[in-house]
């Protein structure tokens, strides 16, 4: 069995045992990402020397308790390394070179991982697709004619593809969830304030936190756990708002999958006032299986009641766009900038203070109202996304009011959990007739990842999935 075969979690033992190097580890994954990456554009930049040379000083230099020990991953081109080309997925940041590294890049080098290079993104993150015009679209392993989402998308196609075993990611609407069910994989958003380098505290609205995607629950676990405590956490995150529970290790409750919990089944979403939103029977199929399979674990499951949200388009319109207000472009290089960001931007910079306080606070009061609505559930299940993954090209470019209303109408039940707050963790469940995966998404309580983890394990193990992988594999 070649290594790209095994899970991250059995690569991470082999590497312990002395069994395989990290020099031998990275060799592997950058020559498949050389080989395969022409097919699928998962990758924004690749850094094979820089990653050789990283592997060589962890073998020598770093202690093997670091938790991500000798793991080859890569950093999401939002996400700045020192000297790597950074370009956020944007023209107008093409060629910049960061001096510094951002949070989470460090975090994952504390953590004594091995990065390969950066996954594309979407311009800034914004879109649920990763068809940036900087680079070439990124592309699903299971179907090349089909899109790969996003915002994470590089780093989910190179998941799926075998180029990783595991990567990073950001969410601030779904960008870590949507692509990890799109490509067939487990994707986890944590809680707000979970991840010291990623907290989502800062941002706006508090919508963006990074996690992790991996292609079991175990290995995205695995993950989550090292990107949270790197080597010398607490101490180099003494003063770190937290959110509510345990900070992990989550490993352990992915292996075990152990306990019964009550489990709320949502089918309704808060963009249905708003937009036309349907679920299509392959997406409505895969949240069946995962009911059936729940039941039958003896876990309690019944429908959550339907709470109509009529304010919430609007107001995560607002936010949306006051978000893309902020990005740092200006002049001449606006023009370098693609029609969607071009129109979110243009709107949010036009936004009242008053609307955008108004929105503010309607969310704030929406978060409340959704952790109350959810508060006798230990967790509560939806479809992953509510249609099959479109094409490379299906959304549209160049009308940005058409162009979010597809994205929503896509992916509607991700964007309420950043605002709430509260984690989530998507799991493939199915294949449909024609070979695509699809997923449904668990979300927790405040604080609630241990739960999600041991019911993603639950439904991994009783699904009996054989090991199946894209044709690319």
């Amino acid at each position: 069995m070649e290594l790209h075969e095994l899970t991250a979690l059995e690569l991470h033992r082999l590497l312990q045992r002395g069994e395989v190097s990290p020099v031998e580890l990275a060799e592997h994954y950058l020559e498949r990402a050389e080989r395969l990456d022409p097919a699928v554009a998962a990758f924004a930049t690749l850094t094979p020397e820089l990653a050789l040379e990283r592997a060589r000083f962890v073998e020598a230099h770093v202690p093997r308790t670091a938790p991500l020990w000798g793991m080859p991953l890569a950093d999401k081109d939002l996400h700045p390394r020192a000297g790597v080309p950074t370009a956020f997925g944007s023209r107008a940041f093409e060629g910049f070179v960061p001096d510094a590294s951002d949070d989470l890049v460090q975090a994952v080098d504390a953590a004594g991982a091995v990065s390969l290079g950066k996954t594309a993104t979407p311009e800034f993150g914004l879109p649920s697709y990763t068809e940036a015009l900087i680079g070439r679209p990124t592309r699903n392993p299971w179907d090349p004619a089909l899109g790969a989402g996003g915002s994470s998308g590089g780093a989910a196609a190179a998941v799926a593809a075998g180029m990783l075993p595991f990567a990073p990611g950001s969410d601030g609407g779904g960008s870590i969830r949507i692509p990890a069910a799109v490509c067939g994989l487990v994707g986890i958003k944590p809680s707000r304030g979970r991840v010291p380098s990623g907290s989502g505290l800062g941002g706006l609205a508090g919508l963006g936190v990074v996690g992790a995607i991996g292609r079991t629950v175990a290995d995205t676990a695995l993950l989550l756990d090292g990107i949270i405590a790197p080597a010398g956490y607490p101490v180099a995150h003494p003063f770190a708002v937290r959110a509510p529970g345990d900070d992990g290790p989550y490993l352990g409750e992915a292996i075990r999958g152990e306990g019964r919990f009550q489990v709320g089944v949502l089918t309704e979403t808060p963009w249905d006032d708003g937009y036309e939103i349907t679920v299509a029977p392959e997406a409505r199929s895969a949240l069946d299986r995962a009911i059936s399979v729940l039941d039958a674990a003896r876990h309690g499951v019944e429908q959550v009641p339907s709470a109509p949200e009529p304010g919430y388009p609007d107001a995560f319109r607002t936010i949306w766009q006051a978000g893309a207000a902020t990005i740092p472009v200006d002049d001449e290089r606006l023009e370098r900038l693609e029609p969607l960001t071009q129109w979110l931007l243009e709107r949010g910079r036009a936004l009242p203070a008053r609307q955008l306080a108004e929105a503010l606070s309607w969310l704030s009061d929406f978060e409340r109202r959704t952790i109350a609505r959810f508060a006798s559930y230990d967790a509560v299940l939806t479809p992953a996304l509510a249609l099959t993954p479109p094409a490379v090209g299906w959304y549209d470019g160049d009308d940005g009011e058409r162009n979010f209303a597809q994205q929503v109408q896509v992916t509607p039940f991700t964007s309420f959990v950043n605002v709430a707050g509260l984690p989530a963790i998507t799991i493939p469940v199915e294949f449909t007739e024609s070979g695509l995966p699809m997923g449904v998404q668990l979300i927790g309580r405040p604080g609630g990842e241990a739960t999600l983890f041991a019911l993603a394990a639950q439904l991994e193990r009783r699904l009996r999935r054989a090991p199946r992988h894209p044709p690319i594999w």
